[in-house]
């Protein structure tokens, strides 16, 4: 396997493609990110399908085979497929989802048609149009390389140049105009490129799978950061790793397109992303929901507790089972038992009996600290809008973030409630308590 491989990177053709699909797809994956982030992930989709017809349109003008030629073409259809859409979703009622569906099929099925009709003539065979549909990046040459690598130095270039513009128009379109940014003519540039993308890469990708290439790297850069230069980064690396590994893997299988495992392998790393990125992996995210389970758990049996004991009409009673605190707020028989025995292991409650379990001296402080926050949450929730909403992500938890003047009015009301927890009203109850647990 290794002297293969060895044997695929010495040859120089292989060398070339490799070169080809990699600077292919750091400009996609690049570009892409921008398509991302403004919403217009079909977009690339749609100029892909409607390069087809632009590519057999030039080669029935020209009558044959020129890479140059189909590209102009293919870019042609490319912009005025764009500008379809545009006009179709700001002149009628149709939204741009569905006019982008529209203009797909419409460009694609007459490209098909075109294709048929070059396949069926004497000068078919010289065209070479199928390779547009799925990709042939085995095909490229030398010259065909070249100006793959030229195209996307210019689009990567380009993009670095206007990089600030580009920022500005995908997040705050409306303040890059109020600022005197020529936000249509930034628009317009920004088409273009992603245009450029396209067209350079249906020869190696095919028009079918395109928008997958400018699309999957930037979606598994996203999983990985919140910085837009650090996602367009990996963005293009992503792109660029996908096309040399489905170079390679195509080259060393027989009778594999290129395009295809070109997708596969940004797909591939699509998938790791998607499951073990550090903040919004599924893997992560999983276990964060778990440690929130337990750490609720853990709050709501030391609540529970606290309010059977507030409760009770035995103030000589101070232990309670299992299913006593089940049922005053049932948390599922897993979470309820490992919350038990870390409490226990924490010094927060001591068994006291068989199935029975009290508070600590320790535990009652804690007990009390979290029944008062929970009540105060309740109560914050009844006058949300009598309050400055703070910016915390989540109130339950952090509660103590709160401005101080907003304590002071969820505490009053609290206290007009009669919902106050036991222990800030009853000092000489508690010192009975304390004793009683010290036995």
């Amino acid at each position: 396997m290794a002297q293969e491989l060895l044997g695929l990177l010495m040859d120089a053709n292989t060398q070339w493609v490799l070169f080809g699909t990699l600077l292919l797809g750091i400009a996609s994956g690049v570009l892409g990110s921008f398509a991302l982030l403004r919403k217009q992930s079909l977009i690339g989709d749609a100029m892909a399908h409607a390069a087809l017809p632009g590519v057999c349109l030039a080669f029935m003008l020209y009558g044959e085979k020129s890479m140059p030629i189909f590209l102009l073409g293919a870019a042609l259809a490319g912009l005025l497929a764009t500008y379809c859409i545009q006009v179709i979703s700001k002149q009628s009622r149709i939204k741009e989802d569905t006019a982008i569906g529209l203009i797909l099929s419409v460009f694609f099925g007459f490209g098909i048609v075109l294709l048929t009709r070059i396949t069926q003539s004497p000068a078919g065979n010289k065209s070479g149009l199928d390779a547009f549909i799925f990709g042939k990046a085995a095909s490229l040459v030398g010259s065909d390389v070249t100006f793959i690598a030229i195209s996307a130095i210019v689009l990567l270039f380009i993009t670095a140049l206007f990089f600030k513009e580009f920022k500005l128009l995908s997040f705050d379109p409306q303040f890059a105009q109020g600022i005197g940014m020529p936000v249509k003519w930034m628009n317009g540039l920004l088409m273009v490129l992603i245009v450029g993308a396209v067209v350079i890469g249906i020869q190696a990708v095919g028009v079918v799978l395109m928008s997958a290439m400018l699309i999957t790297p930037a979606i598994a850069a996203r999983y990985w950061t919140d910085k837009l230069s650090t996602m367009v980064l990996l963005s293009g690396a992503i792109g660029g790793i996908s096309g040399i590994c489905g170079t390679l893997l195509s080259t060393m299988a027989e009778k594999m397109a290129t395009g295809p495992i070109i997708v596969v392998a940004a797909t591939v790393v699509f998938l790791f992303s998607l499951l073990c990125a550090p903040r919004r992996g599924l893997i992560s995210k999983a276990l964060k929901h778990i440690q929130v389970k337990k750490q609720t758990a853990k709050e709501y049996v030391m609540i529970s507790l606290y309010e059977l004991y507030e409760k009770t009409n035995d103030k000589n009673v101070y232990s309670f089972t299992v299913e006593q605190i089940n049922e005053r707020r049932p948390f599922g028989t897993y979470f309820l038992n490992q919350a038990i025995t870390r409490l226990e292991k924490e010094g927060y409650i001591k068994p006291a009996g068989e199935n029975r379990y009290m508070l600590t001296n320790k535990g009652l402080t804690v007990a009390h600290e979290y029944t008062l926050n929970h009540r105060l949450h309740e109560v914050y929730l009844m006058h949300e809008r009598e309050f400055a909403v703070p910016d915390v992500e989540d109130i339950r938890t952090d509660m103590e973030k709160l401005p101080p003047q907003i304590m002071t009015k969820l505490k009053e009301k609290l206290s007009q409630y009669g919902r106050e927890p036991m222990l800030l009203n009853n000092q000489h109850h508690i010192k009975e308590r304390k004793a009683v647990n010290e036995l």
